[in-house]
This record gives structure tokens, C-alpha cells and sequence, in this order.
């Protein structure tokens, strides 16, 4: 099967174009629907997560940053999306590389340019299919100012990218993070974290990263996610998942 691919060269025209209009994802409830995992140190088996009572994991479509080498899980793999789907497991994917001072968003739309073609690869390398989304991290507490200034630019720019392939925008974020975005019609997926969130819960969410939440799997150290919403990105692998090329990277 033929995956679309988006190089660097073509980013900046793939940013032009419209996304088409979605219909956003039942709003969250109050109710917990389940839980999934996320990680970076290992891969735990999918038969190991579904006895431990999840119903699937947010993934990354990223390479471990430089001093990170102990990010064994990143990027995760056409073979593990197979062995969660085996499970009767789900697979959502995420999008992050740098962190802190070297946070993926600091750059902007150019930095989307650079990030952008490589979680699209990512994700189709691991089987993942189109008309699902990837969440963008913004694993921050970031001000106004870096929304508008920084954010903004490449949320909207990676969404751009993402819809020319046919994958959709989810933002990983505070409460206020994802408050901003939606306001500005970057989505319809939400992931929210508990940095500067105040306790609050967004009703947009459809997962939410409960701090200090760990499970230990097989020896992994895994962050757990309550899931408030049936569609939560979530995509099990295509049938010629581990087929796609990585080589425009």
C-alpha cells in the first residue's frame, strides 16, 4: 500500500492548504470510560497491558532527544501497534522531541516544518492509518504570550501538514493550553496534563495524564490516562503495517 509522505521541501505548501472541516469528538464526561498508558523506557507486551486492565496506549511517533538514550520506547514500532491490536489494544500517537529549553514549539511554524514530516512518518512506519490524529506535545505551562507568539504559529502549521496527508490535529497540553487552541480552532482532539491546570479538568479532553499516576508493566515505568471520551484517537495498525519507508527522513 502507497502511504502519502510529506517532505520538508513540500511542508510550506502543504501549510496553505485548508484542512477539511471535522466534526469534533464527543465532549468529555464526568464518568471514566477506561484508562490507557503512556511511555518512553520500554515496551511492555500488549498481553501484559491488557491484564493489568487498560485498553491501549498513547504512543510516540518521535525519535529520544540527544541524552535521552534511555527512551528505548521512542519511536514505537510496527511490531508493537501489531502485538496491542492481538491484545484487543488500541494505539494513539504523540509527537515529541525536545523538552524545556529545547521544546519542539519554541521555534514555531518553522520548527513544525521540522518536526511535522517526521511524525507523519513515524506514524505510518508503525501502521497507523489516515483520518487519525497525532497529538502535538506542549509539555509546558506556557504563558499568553508564548501561545500567541510560538504556539499558535506551529500548532497551526503542524495541522496543516497533518491534514495534507489525511491525519488530524490533537493537542497535548494544560487546561489553558487546549482552552487557547480550541478557542482558535486547533483540533478537535485534546490530551490535557496537570501542569498549571489548577485541578481543573478540561471538558474538551478526551484523556487526561492524572499526576503522579504510575503503573509499573513488565518492569516499565508507565504514566496512566483516564479516558473520557469513545473516540480518543485511537487506531489499530493497517494490514501492511512496518511496509513504509523511512528513507525521506
Amino acid at each position: 500500500m502507497t502511504r502519502p509522505t510529506l517532505s520538508r521541501r513540500s511542508f510550506f505548501a502543504a501549510t496553505g492548504i485548508a484542512a477539511a472541516a471535522l466534526a469534533a469528538p464527543a465532549r468529555a464526561k464526568a464518568t471514566v470510560l477506561g484508562t490507557v498508558l503512556d511511555y518512553s523506557a520500554g515496551v511492555p507486551s500488549g498481553s501484559s497491558v491488557r491484564t493489568a486492565g487498560h485498553v491501549g496506549a498513547v504512543r510516540y511517533v518521535s525519535r529520544p532527544r540527544p541524552g535521552a538514550e534511555w527512551m528505548r520506547a521512542k519511536p514505537v514500532t510496527a511490531a508493537e501497534s501489531v502485538d496491542f491490536s492481538a491484545a484487543g489494544l488500541a494505539t494513539a500517537s504523540v509527537y515529541q522531541f525536545g523538552k524545556g529549553e529545547t521544546a519542539d514549539w519554541r521555534g514555531g511554524a518553522a520548527s513544525a516544518a521540522v518536526h511535522a514530516p517526521q511524525a507523519i512518518a513515524f506514524h505510518f512506519a508503525a501502521g497507523g492509518p489516515t483520518g487519525r490524529p497525532i497529538y502535538i506535545a506542549i509539555d509546558d505551562n506556557p504563558t499568553w504570550d508564548q501561545y500567541i507568539g510560538q504556539i499558535r504559529p506551529y500548532l497551526r502549521a503542524f495541522g496543516a501538514a497533518l491534514a495534507a496527508v489525511g491525519l488530524h490535529t490533537g493537542v497535548y497540553g494544560n487546561y489553558n493550553t487546549i482552552q487557547w487552541a480550541a478557542d482558535d480552532g486547533i483540533g478537535p482532539f485534546y490530551w490535557m496534563h496537570d501542569w498549571g491546570s489548577g485541578g481543573r479538568i478540561h471538558p474538551l479532553a478526551a484523556l487526561h495524564q492524572v499526576g503522579g499516576r504510575r503503573a509499573w508493566i513488565d518492569g516499565v515505568e508507565c504514566d496512566v490516562n483516564n479516558v473520557y471520551a469513545t473516540d480518543w484517537g485511537q487506531w489499530n495498525p493497517h494490514p501492511l503495517a512496518g511496509l513504509s519507508s523511512l528513507s525521506s527522513l
